[in-house]
């Protein structure tokens, strides 16, 4: 069994003239209907991004469209939503989470009395958010709507041309495995849900973290769902403003390994130079490092696939990176590197 084995991976995105995710008014414009594009500061610059909540719904998104995933049904109650809460069934509870907070009424001793249902799931997909690697000045477009007779309607909305970095864990050792420890954030599974699993011929198995069990789903299902979510990325579509801005949001450029531990390696493959870190480059210097300093947590080869017209300047260095680790990286397109680490994950998970 796969004790505690995580997929790690970086992704580096290439958009031009876009609006993939917006703040609201934007209040500091002479415009009434003028909208403002998420940003932050760091160093006393700004750089946009979109929230890891967006890249999470592009990302499910994609799963339902392209990879037949049915969706958990969402119920909305007052102010709080939740979906079912059912993993068995619908893969997207499984790999994405979930909490579901009920109570069920029951009879004991001619007495009705009430009980605590609640379920939750951490998911087994972890994700930042999706920042630009340099600093980024939006620039206001002023734009009407105006058909036919009468008036336009002005308004302004701020495009942004960056690269964007994201990163993300998937948990390969929880998907499809759920607790069901009476304890909070825990109880994954509630006692209908454990029997639906059997049903589904699941399996206990010890707990290697506990004293406990866990509820497992057999190999083809848990595999299936892995590997959906990671070939997910070849064709993850999304963004506010695509009308008018229509942007890829595909890596064009992406590293993928099987670690052993939580710790992200690769949070600093991209960086920033010049007077306003306005110039992304790749820190190859830095990937090195990775490699070297990280080696004996690396389960497996390290997957790096990139885009031809993207960062072409830096192909020499990663092939000499490739021949210098042949026993570790493989150095190849996008979507062979997604390929190829999704046919080493379904060995690493039997």
């Amino acid at each position: 069994m796969e004790n505690n084995l995580k997929t790690q991976g970086l992704v580096l995105l290439d958009v031009d003239v876009v609006a993939l995710n917006n703040a609201g008014k934007d209040t500091t414009s002479n415009f009434e209907n003028a909208v403002k594009t998420k940003s932050v500061y760091k160093n006393g610059q700004n750089y946009v991004y979109v929230s890891g909540q967006a890249w999470r719904y592009w990302w499910r998104d994609t799963l339902q469209k392209d990879f037949g995933w049915t969706l958990s049904p969402v119920t909305r109650d007052d102010a709080i939503a939740y979906t079912n809460a059912d993993p068995i069934t619908y893969p997207d509870d499984d790999v994405f989470g979930y909490m579901r907070a009920a109570t069920e009424k029951y009879e004991e001793k001619g007495k009705m009395k009430s009980r605590n249902i609640t379920v939750t799931r951490v998911s087994p997909l972890k994700n930042s958010a999706l920042v630009s690697v340099a600093s980024v000045r939006p620039s206001a477009n002023w734009s009407s709507m105006a058909r036919q007779e009468g008036d336009s309607v002005p308004y302004v909305r701020q495009e942004y041309s960056a690269i964007m970095k994201g990163m993300f864990s998937i948990d390969l050792s929880m998907i499809g495995t759920f607790t069901n420890y009476n304890r909070s954030g825990y109880k994954n599974l509630s006692n209908e849900l454990k029997d639906k699993a059997a049903d589904h011929s699941a399996e206990e198995i010890s707990d290697p973290y506990g004293t406990g069990k866990l509820v497992r789903l057999p190999y083809d299902l848990r595999i299936q769902r892995a590997a959906d979510t990671v070939s997910a990325l070849k064709d993850i579509a999304g963004g506010a403003m695509q009308t008018n801005n229509l942007g890829d949001v595909t890596p064009k450029f992406i590293i993928l390994a099987s670690t052993h531990t939580g710790n992200h390696p690769f949070s600093h493959v991209a960086k920033s130079e010049g007077e306003r870190d306005e110039r992304a480059l790749l820190n190859v210097a830095g990937l090195k490092e990775v490699l070297e300093d990280y080696k004996d947590t690396f389960e497996g080869k390290i997957f790096i696939g990139r885009r031809i017209g993207f960062f072409d300047e830096y192909d020499a260095e990663l092939k000499a990176l490739q021949e210098e680790n042949k026993d570790l990286v493989v150095y190849t397109s996008v979507n062979k590197a997604i390929d190829l680490y999704v046919e080493q994950v379904k060995e690493q998970m039997r």
